[in-house]
């Protein structure tokens, strides 16, 4: 009987006739275990693709979307014969929804939704393609299961090479389109929606790309989403913090990483008694720093001290709540 018993524990613990823990993290990035996220589904694993912007100009500003922008929207380059009408991409709609046709007729996408594969690219692409051919007052309120694996990416729908041009607000006012009345059901999303919404602003500067300054309350961050590869820019990092350059300056705290979509997104802790504009020229000066020390790598490996760093950087690993 003892027996018997030891063996039930191990199916349930155990889990997979592929031998892969379902209790592991989930590879999507969500934070989620796996049982819970990409393997609820019950049969084989869903294959996920840890990088799904890759290839694309705009991957590091879909990833800000997608994880920490609150309120924010960009037309989407599309390629000639995807869609007749212009199609804005949006952080997020009413109700978190896939996509939406407003009764004025804007073709509206939405980033921070609920996906039903592993593959958030051909997610994009199924609800652009839905509003594309959506009438006015139409809403998706999920991407439904995919049964065509082998059907479009966003990277097959976009002009690769095409930067987004992102408009960020202040609210979600935009969710209604001028003159109209929202539903009940918008109006409690909006409410909701505007109550959790942190101030955020977006740096500019010349090779300063989706870093964004976020005031969380107590304190602000900067979150800057880079493109380099995670060892390669870890390594720089390291090169930095070893002689304590991996900073923005008097009033900023190199805070930690966490990765998203296969990238890394450094964080700095920000005296929030500065405006976000004032951190620009600390954020141009320490991308600079930044690409000197990545293009050392390949001919000076770390010393003892930079490996001791980015050990440190390694252990920084932080969640965004």
């Amino acid at each position: 009987m003892a027996k018997r018993t030891a063996v039930k524990r191990k199916d349930r613990a155990g889990g997979r006739e592929d031998g892969l823990n379902p209790r592991r993290p989930c590879e999507c990035g969500s934070g989620k275990r796996f049982k819970a996220c990409h393997g609820t589904g019950g049969g084989a694993a869903d294959v996920i693709i840890t990088r799904p912007f890759e290839g694309l100009a705009s991957e590091c500003e879909l990833i800000a979307l997608r994880e920490f922008v609150p309120s924010a929207t960009a037309r989407l380059p599309l390629v000639d014969g995807v869609s007749a009408v212009d199609v804005t991409l949006a952080s997020v709609l009413p109700m978190a929804a896939a996509a939406m046709r407003r009764n004025d007729d804007q073709a509206l996408v939405g980033l921070q939704v609920q996906t039903r594969s592993g593959d958030l690219s051909r997610d994009l692409a199924r609800a652009v393609r839905w509003v594309a051919d959506a009438g006015a007052g139409d809403m998706l309120p999920v991407v439904g299961p995919d049964d065509d694996p082998a059907g479009p990416r966003l990277q097959d729908l976009l002009i690769a090479d095409a930067p987004l041009d992102i408009e960020l607000h202040p609210d979600f006012a935009w969710w209604i389109p001028e003159g109209t009345e929202a539903t009940p059901e918008i109006t409690v999303s909006l409410e909701r929606a505007n109550e959790a919404i942190m101030p955020t602003e977006r740096l500019d500067g010349t090779d300063i790309r989706a870093a964004y300054w976020v005031d969380a309350g107590e304190k602000a961050h900067l979150r800057w989403v880079r493109p380099e590869p995670e060892e390669k820019l870890l390594a720089a990092m390291a090169r930095l913090a070893a002689r304590d350059a991996l900073t923005l300056g008097e009033g900023s705290r190199y805070a930690g990483s966490f990765r998203a979509h296969g990238l890394l997104v450094p964080v700095w802790d920000l005296d929030r008694e500065l405006h976000a504009r004032e951190w620009e020229k600390p954020a141009a000066d320490l991308g600079v720093r930044l690409t000197e020390a990545l293009g050392t790598l390949e001919d000076t490996p770390l010393d003892e001290s930079e490996r001791r760093a980015r050990a440190g950087l390694i252990g920084r690993q932080i969640t965004l709540r």
